[in-house]
């Protein structure tokens, strides 16, 4: 038995693997005090996106994650309803993208699975890139009815990340499911994050 099969043995030894089974990721401190410092209202598409690259270059200057942040705010009022940031490397979870992040904190904030239930005001998420494979996947279940992006597809695959598989109509696919999709919001400054994350040494996953 190879080494790494007797490590995992030796943890779930005496216990009831279900049982222990406990699934959390964890913020960084600094983005928690953050948000929790004041939720601001951001009314134009300028003003959202800005919020969502701080964080960015936050979690790159403290090295507590990938060079991207999501966030969803409630579409009309402009108020701010979760917040997060890549935690990939750091939770040893590959679904842990800022995108995931942001609208799984929105739906517990909203208990709802559905971000576009009856009731609940409408929201958008914006995103300091666009959105891979995977949260490409996650976001029209979300229940978001707007995304809003910053740097390209093509900005982020130059750093060096691998973005997956997806189809050239998306935007397009999105608008069929109700999702209205804005790109390009301060598109340069988002690049600047990634490429200044890439020359810091960060992890290219």
């Amino acid at each position: 038995m190879e080494a790494s099969q007797q490590n995992i043995l030796q943890k779930i030894e005496g216990k009831d693997p279900v049982a222990e089974i406990n699934f959390t990721v964890t913020l960084p401190e600094w983005l928690v005090e953050h948000v929790q410092s004041g939720s601001p209202v951001c009314l134009t598409q300028e003003e959202k996106m800005r919020f969502v690259l701080e964080l960015a270059r936050n979690n790159v200057a403290e090295e507590s994650g990938g060079p991207f942040a999501a966030a969803v705010f409630s579409l009309e009022s402009g108020e701010l309803v979760s917040a997060g940031v890549n935690v990939v490397v750091e939770s040893r979870c590959s679904s842990a993208h800022a995108e995931v992040v942001a609208l799984s904190l929105a739906q517990k904030a909203m208990d709802s699975h559905d971000l576009g239930a009856e009731g609940l005001p409408r929201m958008v998420l914006v995103s300091s890139a666009e959105p891979c494979a995977m949260c490409m996947g996650a976001i029209p279940w979300s229940g978001v009815k707007q995304l809003i992006c910053g740097a390209r597809d093509e900005d982020v695959r130059s750093v060096g990340f691998d973005e997956g598989a997806k189809p050239l109509e998306w935007v397009q696919d999105f608008a069929e499911r109700g999702i209205e999709v804005i790109r390009d919001v301060l598109r340069e400054e988002a690049a600047e994050v990634l490429w200044d994350y890439r020359e810091r040494g960060g992890e290219i996953y």
